[in-house]
């Protein structure tokens, strides 16, 4: 009777999670019905190619796995910052440099055999994301520099600094055009299902948010990085390293987004391009990661859904007349209201009467433990 009364509480709390979310969902569609209509196109044709562009054949299926496997990374990125109480905005740049060092090592022809070279292709770029992440992470403990601000510089400094490098030194001759050299097949990954572009890095993706879960709820560092998450002044008076931890979850949200853009590299383009903008991925990690509740289970069924509203944004333009930035407008409501949910529980909290000495470090330690 104990074991389903658990089993009973716990199912309720993931209904009480997953109602603002669909809440969320439902709501954007409403709006986007309405826009739809309000431009003189069939909102039911639209949704319609945008549904069967998403997931109407394996083909179609598959090209919106190529869009989860990015999402689902930089949406993880985020939430492990966030579980440490950060909030990382340079997933785009750390994707960016990625990038970069995966397009470097992949394709420098040192004889390494496929075994050898695909992985390390592949933590080359989870390397330089977490270096790059973990320098905000190291200004933010030891100086208190506000991690937002310095996220968003160091995007901008990839940015430029990548678009340096491709130009002047990894230019793929005869340096007509700025890009690199084509990665060795050696460093590519396997593709799928040919003729879509999905490869296997969606099963590297699929294992990362494993692994991630694991890390945070299964194993001592990860304890430590939600109780600093969740109480400073509790961990700091349990013993807790804060300046080592909060470096610790800047390194792996950084490692986990450079590891996006060297899928990007061995599974997709191959090379690197010199970048006009930013590719995109980061800064849709936040809004996969803010509607996933930060957590791993809903990162993937966020980043699933923002994949397939990208992968049939495609059929819907051509099928149904119906611009594509439609898709935007969708994810900013979606966001909204997620955002609205937020803002009105912080609200609660504030009002509560309950004293501020009630919020012991050993209770919100014992929170922790229970699985917040």
């Amino acid at each position: 009777m104990l074991a389903f009364n658990n089993l009973a509480d716990r199912l309720q709390g993931y209904g009480k999670r997953l109602f603002y979310p669909l809440m969320a969902l439902l709501c954007a569609l409403i709006v986007g019905f309405c826009l739809i209509w309000w431009m003189g196109e069939d909102p039911w044709k639209a949704y319609f190619y945008m549904f069967t562009g998403a997931f109407g054949s394996p083909v179609n299926l598959a090209e919106t796995l190529v869009y989860v496997t990015p999402l689902l990374l930089t949406g993880l990125s985020i939430a492990v910052s966030y579980r440490c109480g950060l909030f990382n905005i340079g997933a785009e740049g750390q994707l960016i440099m990625g990038m970069i060092a995966a397009a470097w090592v992949g394709a420098s022809d040192w004889g390494l055999p496929a075994w050898i070279h695909l992985p390390l292709t592949m933590l080359s770029g989870a390397g330089a994301g977490f270096l790059w992440s973990a320098l905000p992470g190291f200004f933010k403990a030891k100086f208190g520099a506000h991690e937002v601000i310095t996220t968003i510089m160091s995007n901008y400094i990839a940015l430029h600094f990548t678009s340096f490098l491709v130009n002047k030194v990894l230019i793929a001759p005869p340096g007509t055009s700025p890009v690199t050299r084509m990665i060795l097949d050696t460093a590519k990954l396997p593709r799928l299902l040919p003729p879509s572009r999905l490869n296997t890095g969606i099963f590297v993706a699929l294992s990362a948010l494993a692994v991630i879960y694991f890390f945070l709820w299964k194993t001592k560092w990860g304890f430590e990085i939600r109780s600093v998450g969740l109480n400073q002044e509790a961990s700091r008076y349990a013993g807790i390293n804060i300046t080592k931890n909060i470096i610790l979850a800047m390194g792996i949200s950084g490692a986990l987004a450079g590891l996006a853009g060297s899928l990007q590299i061995q599974g997709i383009q191959y090379c690197f391009n010199d970048l006009f903008g930013f590719p995109g991925y980061g800064l849709d990690g936040i809004a996969v990661s803010l509607l996933g509740n930060n957590h791993p289970t809903g990162v993937f069924l966020a980043a699933l859904l923002f994949g397939a509203l990208s992968s049939g944004a495609l059929q819907m333009q051509s099928n149904a007349g119906v611009t594509r930035d439609l898709i935007g407008v969708l994810q900013a409501v979606i966001i909204f209201f997620v955002a609205a949910d937020a803002m009105i529980k912080r609200f609660r909290r504030n009002n509560k009467t309950r004293p501020r000495s009630a919020a012991t470090p050993n209770a919100t330690l014992e929170v922790i433990k229970n699985g917040s």
